[in-house]
């Protein structure tokens, strides 16, 4: 009986090593890959407006006719599906007047709320967009977004949206 109660015990204290290492394991694993947060992209088709130049340095770079601190405002329309969905309208201050180069924030205004960005803004045509917040439906937003230019007036607008939740 002995023996019995021996061997029972062993096996017993076998299943539940074999449990609490496979919860460990669980847990282990739950822990190196956090699932991950509810993501959303959005493509628009961007149609530039002029933007305005406040030439606020008196000696501005002779070759770009901009200096460190002036200001570039725009305010450009958004459409999906050949429809206006939205608009965006931000400001730069140049930076480096040789290039030029600005750093810019915008606001991205859709039917649902709004979602901000910063980036820094000068030659090639792609730019690059970081997702500071948002408002509405875009309120718990952050992520990024790409801004490729096709000349001077048309361009594509591809936000993703990380955090998004549409409840």
């Amino acid at each position: 009986m002995r023996n019995r109660t021996a061997t029972l015990a062993g096996v017993a204290i076998a299943v539940l090593a074999a449990v609490v290492g496979t919860v460990s394991a669980a847990a282990a694993s739950s822990a190196a890959s956090p699932a991950a947060p509810p993501s959303r992209t959005l493509i628009f088709s961007v149609h530039f407006s002029p933007f305005e130049a406040l030439h606020l340095n008196p000696n501005p770079d002779p070759k770009t006719g901009f200096g460190f601190g002036d200001e570039l405002t725009f305010h450009d329309l958004l459409f999906s599906h050949s429809r206006q969905a939205g608009d965006e309208g931000g400001s730069c201050v140049v930076v480096d007047g040789s290039q030029p180069l600005a750093n810019c924030t915008e606001v991205i205004r859709l039917q649902q709320g709004t979602i901000t960005g910063q980036f820094l803004n000068g030659p090639p045509p792609t730019k690059h967009i970081a997702l500071t917040g948002g408002t509405g439906l875009y309120r718990n937003v952050g992520g990024q977004a790409t801004l490729v230019e096709f000349g001077s007036t048309r361009g594509r607008l591809t936000i993703h949206l990380l955090g998004f939740s549409a409840g």
